[in-house]
This record gives C-alpha cells, sequence and structure tokens, in this order.
C-alpha cells in the first residue's frame, strides 16, 4: 500500500494550525511539525505554538522536544522525522507535515546535501571577519568565491553567507557544488499544499498577531530568557527585538513595531523559498473542502 505524506506549508500567520487540525481528523491521521523554533519547549508565545486545545484534539510531534540550550540542526531533524515517518507508516498509510521553515520541509521531502566538516580555526577566523568588518565583508568574499551561490543567498542573512564561506575556505571548492546531490530515496510519496492569501490582508494579521502575542506575555517571556540571548536558539524574530529593548538601544514601541516589520519581511522570504517548488498546489487557508479533494485525487 502507498504511503502519503501530505505537507500543509505557507508563510507564518497565514492559518497553518487550524486547517491542519481539521486535515488531520479527516484522514483521521497525526500532525507533525515542520517548525525550526516550535521545537523549543521553552520558547511558547513568540513562536506561536499551538494551544493546549489544538494540541491535545489531534496528536502532534515535534513540538517541545528540545531545550534552547541543546544543539540542534536540520540534518539531525531530517533522521528523527523520516525515523519518525519509517515506524509510523507501519500502521497508518498518511501523515500530516506542517509548517513554514522550508528547508525542515526540504530534509525531510528530499535529504539534504551531504557538507565536508569545517576545521574550527576557520569558523573562528571568518566569525572574527564577521565582527570586525561586518557583513558586508562577507558578501565580497562569497561573490568572490561563488558568484552563483552569491545570487540565490539570502544576503542579509550572516549565518547563511558564513556557512557558504566555511565550505568555499575548507575545501577550495565552490558552495554550489555541493549542493548537487541527487535527491533522497523515500518510500512515500508527498502531496504538497500551500497556503496563501492577499498581502495586505496577511500583514495586517501578522500586525494583530504580535499585538495578541504582546497581550499574552511575549515580552516577559523574552525577558525570561535575556541572559542567554546569544544563543542560536533566540537568535530569532520576536525575540531578538526586545532583547535589543532590554539592552536600551531602542524603545518598547520601536521594538514591538520592528516585531512586526520584521516577521513581514520573514513571511515574504518564505513565500520566495516556496515559490521555487513546482510540486505545491497553492490554495486559501478557508479552502478546506478543495484542498481535500485535491488529496483525495493524489492518494486515490
Amino acid at each position: 500500500m502507498e504511503k502519503y505524506l501530505i505537507i500543509i506549508l505557507g508563510p507564518t500567520g497565514i492559518g497553518k494550525t487550524d486547517l491542519s487540525i481539521e486535515i488531520a481528523q479527516h484522514f483521521n491521521t497525526e500532525i507533525i511539525s515542520a517548525d525550526s523554533r516550535q521545537i523549543y519547549k521553552e520558547l511558547k508565545i513568540g513562536t506561536a505554538v499551538p494551544s493546549d486545545i489544538q494540541l491535545n484534539t489531534v496528536k502532534h510531534h515535534f513540538i517541545g522536544n528540545k531545550s534552547i540550550f541543546d544543539y540542534y540542526n536540520v540534518s539531525m531533524y531530517e533522521v528523527e522525522v523520516n525515523k519518525f515517518l519509517e515506524n509510523f507508516f507501519k500502521t497508518n498509510s498518511t501523515a500530516l507535515l506542517v509548517g513554514g521553515s522550508g528547508m525542515y520541509i526540504d530534509a525531510v521531502c528530499k535529504g539534504i546535501d551531504d557538507l565536508p566538516s569545517v576545521d574550527i580555526e576557520i569558523r573562528n577566523q571568518l566569525q572574527q571577519k564577521f565582527e570586525n568588518e561586518g557583513i558586508e565583508s562577507l558578501r565580497f568574499e562569497l561573490k568572490r568565491l561563488d558568484p552563483e551561490h552569491y545570487s540565490k543567498v539570502d544576503l542579509r542573512n550572516p549565518k547563511r553567507i558564513l556557512k557558504a564561506l566555511e565550505v568555499c575556505n575548507q575545501t577550495g571548492q565552490t558552495y554550489t557544488s555541493f549542493l548537487t546531490n541527487p535527491k533522497k530515496d523515500r518510500n512515500f510519496r508527498t502531496i504538497k499544499i500551500g497556503l496563501n492569501r492577499d498581502r495586505t490582508e496577511l500583514h495586517n494579521i501578522i500586525n494583530k498577531r504580535v499585538d495578541k502575542m504582546i497581550e499574552e506575555g511575549l515580552i516577559e517571556e523574552t525577558k525570561m530568557f535575556y541572559n542567554f540571548k546569544n544563543i542560536n536558539s533566540l537568535n530569532t524574530v520576536g525575540y531578538k527585538e526586545f532583547f535589543d529593548y532590554f539592552d536600551n538601544i531602542h524603545n518598547l514601541e520601536t521594538a514591538i513595531e520592528l516585531t512586526k516589520r520584521n516577521t513581514r519581511r520573514y513571511a515574504r522570504r518564505q513565500l520566495t523559498w516556496f515559490n521555487r517548488d513546482s510540486e505545491i498546489k497553492w490554495f486559501e487557508p478557508n479552502q478546506k473542502s478543495e484542498i481535500i479533494n485535491y488529496i483525495n485525487t493524489k492518494v486515490m
């Protein structure tokens, strides 16, 4: 019997959680989270973790199963989720993967590229370069060493640039040359459902969502982890803006507006990532019947 992994994806705030619960109930299955921040048990408000009622309505996996102090990456996620699916598909024909972290979704569906180990000295040298000379210096070096990757990477994200430069300096080859591994075999078929809506409407939803997070205690939640602000798991929208507020870099009103702006920008980057995938069938979040009918045409 064929096994199917239904994927509900889309930008932050689009309505994935509510819809995925209804889809999971319809197909009598469980939900696997593909959110790179909801895995951390300490972070609840700023990562928009499903409510207790939602978590109890349908069984969820990979939510709150790690600590912010744990080392974790997309490669580990790929291994853990596929091991889970291997067992789950022994007694179920359909599973549901839900989230907005494109790299995590790709890791489950296609696998990630096997990159070489990087010498710690190279990593430290590049980090020092970034701290002393800023991100523009990293951009210039990446453009020189790997112009193809330079044209694709998010140039505002120093972590992505640093990762590529580490590989270039370690191997003497372009980072792009390591991104051509063939798709890994999976023992299931994927059905990708993308959710989107009018951009102005989405932006309004995001703004209101941030306001709601503030009401629910986002500032207090962020303050609890201020002493750990430099760890990677907290380098994320909705937390770093308020860390800057606590450091008196800007006032509270500015922190809130920056959180809204940066969340909108993050949603835009998510859509840019997903729009490269021709396998995705796009719907609006209120098209539940159409989505179920589409899935049925794929699994019959």
